[in-house]
């Protein structure tokens, strides 16, 4: 397949093809320490899977727009990632990595509009796998390895992640549970504060308003440990602040977003 265009790839993606027994035969991975499409990335999708652990670590917030997906914010300000080093390398161990990251640089895609069924496919791109790699084979005796087996696995469990995370922004929406989000962060020894807008939040007053039906469905169908899941995971955006200001990453104190 050819390689699409960058503005119609996902994050992290410069180019998609699907993986082949034939034009991939030799094709090895290897494992890296570090990811260096990290760098610079503040705002990874997450699914509601993932909000548990996520929000131990990152604050989760909601995109604007039609069609909101939740985010994991590794950073409050474009281009600042307080998690890796400028060689993409994690500076916490034991902190949750995004199922989003881990998954690239595979992804299951439609091969053609329309499409029922979804593919393997890879960014030929991507540092660590090629025909020249060391590393593990994709592929032995023109058959799948149990690497790409595992692989295969993990994106299909990330798809059905995907589809609970739809429905779950389905129900908010309908709900009218998302409002406007603002976070203002006064900075020690700098007299203007640091205003973050331009994401969504839940409405807690709208949430503890719900009636007893409502409160019922979201309480049976899982919704509500995640809403608050998201919610005190918040409190987490002025440690982000900190982590930046420690790194010298911030901007100047004008209104951000």
């Amino acid at each position: 397949m050819a390689s699409a265009p960058q503005s119609q790839l996902p994050l992290f993606y410069n180019a998609l093809e699907p993986l082949s027994s034939e034009a991939h035969a030799n094709f090895k991975m290897k494992q890296l320490t570090h990811a260096k499409f990290l760098v610079g990335q503040h705002a990874i999708p997450i699914t509601v899977d993932e909000f548990p652990l996520v929000q131990r670590y990152m604050p989760i917030v909601f995109t604007d727009g039609d069609d909101p997906v939740p985010l994991g914010l590794m950073g409050l300000n474009e281009g600042v990632n307080v998690f890796v080093d400028q060689d993409g390398t994690l500076t916490e161990n034991q902190m949750y990595v995004p199922a989003y990251i881990r998954r690239y640089p595979f992804m299951l895609a439609r091969l053609r509009p329309g499409a029922d069924e979804l593919s393997l496919c890879f960014d030929p791109t991507a540092e660590g796998i090629g025909a020249g790699e060391e590393g593990l084979p994709l592929f032995e005796d023109g058959q799948p390895s149990e690497v790409t087996k595992s692989i295969l696995q993990f994106n299909e469990s990330f798809e059905q992640a995907g589809a609970r995370t739809a429905q779950f922004m389905r129900d908010l929406i309908e709900m009218d549970l998302l409002m406007d989000g603002e976070t203002t962060i006064t900075a020690d020894g700098v007299e203007q504060p640091f205003i973050y807008r331009g994401f969504r939040i839940v409405n807690e007053e709208k949430l503890s308003e719900l009636r007893g039906d409502q409160l019922r469905k979201i309480h049976k169908n899982g919704m509500l440990p995640l809403l608050y899941a998201h919610l005190f995971s918040m409190s987490l955006m002025r440690d982000i602040f900190s982590r930046q200001m420690q790194l010298g990453l911030m901007p100047a104190p004008q209104l951000v977003s």
